[in-house]
């Protein structure tokens, strides 16, 4: 870093050490000199056509890279469009930098045009939310927010800058000082873990509930290796799906409401539960029973166990892994009878076709895709009928759950991964929420294939409104004609709404390796089935 260099432009140079290749964003008035600083940088901006759908996009890459996603935007009604995408990877512990321009200095506080105090609107949904004042301080938190994101538990991280802050030049003497952070390999000391391992010893029926913060900790193989050596059966939670082989005979599937007989027969009786990178949320232990339970997660606000340790998940596998623990042998056995996966009927040959036959196709010809599912009925669909082998094939928004999450996001999961193909599965309500990004879409000529399921109808709240009141109202959607939408933006697209047509159509756009919309017509009447729990 040079003497004359402003502050933008080493903020950039900071990213760009830090290997970041892609920033998703929207240019405004206050974060142009962000922009400057890219158009002369080797990172790529990706120009979404909205904010939710930048910090979307950022968090879909980081969910497939493993890696912090980036994104950026204007003051006041930039900075708020991302508040959907933020608090999605908030919700769900998805790195990310956030980075909001802001009107200059001397004009804080005045009400001025675009002003607002985002820094009050982000804290509740980020790990930390930073106000800059000078540039110094300006790199100092921005590496402390690098090493918030690599070290520690994950989630989105924000930097708030006036205009004129961007703007000033460095004192290349102080920046000269300032170290980046490094990777803090060193062991986490817990008290707790003797505790854990004398509960470990004594279990009879022990279960591990994998959750994300393995994949966060890149701690899959550690996983693998401890449940292999020892014979403990392994659920997933929601956001875990693809940690674990699920053709692994210690595999059962997903716990919680949706989850399988195998886990939900697991967690009723187990007497013992390894918590990995689980915050077990209401949904994922509503099938678990009167048990002992050890909880890992770097997050302490969410221990809620017997045991609770709050460090990496990694290096408490590293702390448990010479153990030697036998006699579950029964134990394993007795699960293996009952199913990890759901039995559903999906061999239906109504026209229009059914959601559950539709959804069995698109995912059957997607096998060796990525995987992007929006919010609403259809999600229930592809839960009950998807295996996912591998991590990183499929992504979605759990814990928030936003409709209009999957479009922005295979922008991001496909730049991750530009070998793969990306099948998007949305319905007509959340396609309508961020359609506008068939724009990057198309721009960036990637390969996106959307299968937009159209009941023509908010599915889901449509069965809530019957179930809970009699009656609907206000869920009937009046549909533009999505083909000629998709065709204005210059994307192929074609209807179906018959039993084998699906399949075949979309692995022929899969294989055109540009972007393709799939309109599905499916029947209005189907309904979801309800979870267990009701």
């Amino acid at each position: 870093m040079s003497n004359g260099q402003i502050f933008a432009e080493v903020l950039i140079e900071i990213l760009k050490s830090e290997g970041v290749k892609y920033i998703f964003g929207h240019p405004g008035e206050q974060i142009l000199p962000v922009y400057e600083a890219l158009r002369e940088s080797d990172i790529e901006h990706v120009l979404m056509r909205h904010e939710q759908g930048a910090a979307h996009a950022a968090d879909a890459y980081a969910r497939i890279s493993g890696k912090f996603g980036v994104c950026i935007a204007s003051a006041g009604p930039g900075a708020l469009n991302l508040t959907m995408g933020v608090a999605t990877a908030y919700k769900d512990s998805v790195p990310m930098l956030v980075i909001t321009g802001d009107v200059p200095t001397n004009l804080k506080g005045c009400n001025v045009f675009q002003e607002v105090d985002i820094i009050k609107v982000l804290e509740p949904i980020t790990i930390k939310s930073f106000s800059i004042k000078t540039p110094e301080d300006g790199i100092l938190k921005l590496n402390e927010a690098i090493e918030s994101l690599k070290i520690g538990k994950t989630g989105p991280v924000h930097l708030n800058i006036p205009n004129d802050v961007l703007g000033y030049e460095v004192d290349s003497s102080v920046v000269n000082e300032i170290s980046l952070p490094q990777p803090n390999d060193s062991e986490v000391q817990n008290k707790d873990l003797d505790s854990a391992i004398k509960l470990l010893k004594k279990a009879r029926k022990p279960l591990i509930i994998a959750g994300a913060g393995i994949f966060w900790s890149k701690a899959t193989n550690k996983l693998l290796s401890f449940a292999n050596k020892n014979k403990i059966p392994v659920s997933t939670t929601y956001h875990a799906r693809g940690l674990f082989p699920d053709d692994n005979p210690l595999f059962l599937g997903m716990i919680g409401v949706r989850g399988t007989e195998a886990s939900r027969l697991a967690g009723e009786k187990a007497d013992v539960i390894i918590a990995l990178g689980s915050r077990l949320s209401e949904r994922t232990m509503a099938h678990v029973g009167k048990c002992s339970i050890i909880q890992v997660n770097l997050d302490g606000k969410v221990l809620k166990g017997d045991v609770n340790i709050e460090a990496d998940v990694g290096t408490f596998l590293d702390g448990i892994m010479d153990l030697d623990l036998t006699g579950y042998s029964d134990w394993v056995e007795d699960l293996g009878k009952y199913s990890k996966y759901h039995e559903i009927e999906t061999e239906y040959m109504d026209i229009p076709i059914k959601p559950q036959r539709a959804i069995k196709e698109i995912l059957d010809a997607a096998k060796d895709s990525i995987v992007a599912d929006d919010a609403g009925s259809h999600t229930t669909w592809i839960t009950l009928l998807q295996k996912i082998k591998e991590p990183g094939t499929f992504i979605f928004s759990g814990g928030f759950g936003p409709m209009g999450y999957a479009l922005p996001a295979a922008v991001g999961a496909s730049l991750a991964k530009p070998q793969k193909s990306v099948v998007v599965v949305v319905g007509d309500g959340g396609f309508q929420m961020t359609s506008q990004e068939l724009a990057t879409i198309k721009q960036l000529k990637l390969p996106v294939t959307i299968c937009l399921v159209n009941n023509s109808a908010l599915g889901i709240i449509k069965q809530w409104q019957k179930m809970n009141y009699g009656k609907t109202y206000q869920v009937e959607l009046e549909n533009p004609d999505f083909i000629k939408l998709a065709e204005s933006y210059g994307i192929g697209a074609t209807r179906l709404n018959s039993p084998g047509e699906v399949y075949p159509a979309v692995k022929q756009a899969i294989n055109l390796r540009k972007p393709y919309l799939i309109e599905v017509v499916v029947d209005p009447k189907e309904e979801i089935p309800l979870p267990s729990k009701y």
